[in-house]
């Protein structure tokens, strides 16, 4: 059973376009890692704010290795100044 994440980030009203930006740059390198299914970065149309990454991913060891990895850790420091509030990460499955 794959497992899904949804991960949102809230920017500044200030940092908007910087965030996106740092955000669009990490669809190429996770798609091309093992395990990942589906990763796509949302933007909310009543909020330019809000920006909500919607992943899937075949196993929890895909999910642990995606988390090591460069560019994830890169962005999580370098969106620190950017985001009004932390970043909120839900993990899911199917509930049937």
């Amino acid at each position: 059973m794959s497992i899904h994440i949804i991960a949102r980030f809230t920017a500044k009203p200030d940092t908007i376009d910087a965030l996106r930006t740092l955000l669009l740059g990490m669809l190429a390198p996770t798609r091309k890692e093992e395990g990942c299914i589906r990763y796509e970065l949302l933007n909310n149309t009543a909020d330019a704010t809000d920006f909500t990454f919607v992943e899937e991913w075949a196993s929890q060891a895909a999910i642990d290795a995606h988390m090591q990895t460069p560019h994830l850790k890169a962005v999580l420091m370098d969106s620190a100044p950017l985001v009004a509030c932390p970043v909120d990460v839900r993990f899911l499955t199917a509930a049937a």
